[in-house]
């Protein structure tokens, strides 16, 4: 995915990071930690992580030759809805994440396509879009509440769980409807 940064990263955001700090000598790095609060629609349709939920970092800066190589965690929250039965699931996520970020005019912008590396500008890191491809590559796209749910059933949309063992939804043709009175007779 393209990592397209705005014009002017604001220091003062959470995922941007600053690298003042980090002396440019291969080798050097920083540790960050910090509780940030969750963009908007970080998830899938039917998981994700709620907006404004916090979300825990715990990132190593590392000063490469190229930039700066951001490696760690991120933890947080998830909210969502079972694809079989629609219960509610709530659960954590923890998910690595390790992107390169070069330096503006290092030779990475010739040797790499935009698209491949994430971009300083200046001193700062916006790491929004790799914690975003992080987090939403790791979700299910179909998430369960259980692994063994058996779901709705398909007649009248009713829990599997809440329903007997001998629950059907056996429908008798009305042309044949008096043999089967007949058959009940016999019985």
């Amino acid at each position: 995915m393209p990592k397209h940064t705005p014009s002017q990263l604001d220091p003062r955001s959470p995922l941007v990071l600053d690298t003042r700090e980090l002396p440019r000598r291969p080798g050097v790095l920083r540790t960050v930690k910090r509780v940030v609060p969750a963009p908007a629609d970080l998830g899938l349709e039917l998981i994700g992580v709620p907006e404004g939920a916090d979300l825990s970092l715990d990132l190593r800066l590392e000063s490469v030759s190229e930039g700066v190589l951001v490696s760690g965690t991120v933890s947080g929250p998830l909210e969502g809805e079972c694809g079989r039965c629609l219960r509610a699931i709530h659960d954590s996520l923890t998910v690595t994440i390790q992107e390169l970020y070069a330096y503006e005019n290092s030779t990475t912008d010739e040797t790499a396509d935009e698209d491949e590396v994430g971009r300083m500008q200046g001193d700062l890191i916006d790491l929004e879009p790799a914690l975003r491809d992080a987090v939403v590559l790791a979700l299910p796209t179909n998430p369960l509440c259980r692994q063994d749910c058996p779901g709705l059933c398909p007649e009248c949309g009713a829990h599997w769980d809440d329903l007997p063992a001998d629950h059907s939804h056996d429908e008798v043709d009305p042309r044949w409807a008096a043999l089967s009175r007949l058959n009940r007779k016999d019985e």
